[in-house]
């Protein structure tokens, strides 16, 4: 009598962690996103804790999760792990503003983002 399973949006060997309202531009979230797409887990893994981007922080947390994912729920092999999709999109713009001479407004504003990171098992080739 309950309800029907939802089915997955991902194929199964695939996880994926999405990561909503980061507090900076996607502009400059995707070039960090940029960064990853396509490597292996532990070589992006690598990459985003020596990158210099204040963002690296946050974008290596979610796919810390999406490993996670792949390994609890979906039973995947870390060690096979790619990142096979990372995409940023926009979300909400905080608008303020600062006073500016001879009465004027200047505008201010204050953009959030999202990032979807999918991560997929290959498998290996002799």
């Amino acid at each position: 009598m309950g309800k029907e399973k939802n089915p997955r949006r991902v194929a199964d060997n695939e996880a994926m962690a999405k990561l909503r309202m980061l507090r900076t531009s996607p502009q400059k979230l995707n070039l960090v996103a940029a960064l990853i797409r396509g490597k292996k887990v532990d070589k992006a893994l690598t990459d985003l804790t020596f990158s210099k981007k204040r963002i690296a922080v946050d974008v290596k947390k979610c796919l810390q999760s999406a490993i996670a994912n792949a390994e609890n729920n979906h039973g995947l092999d870390v060690d096979e792990l790619i990142v096979a999709e990372a995409y940023v999109g926009k979300n909400l713009i905080m608008k303020r503003g600062r006073p500016r001479a001879r009465g004027r407004f200047g505008k201010i504003h204050k953009p959030f983002s999202e990032l979807t990171i999918k991560v997929r098992q290959i498998e290996e080739q002799a």
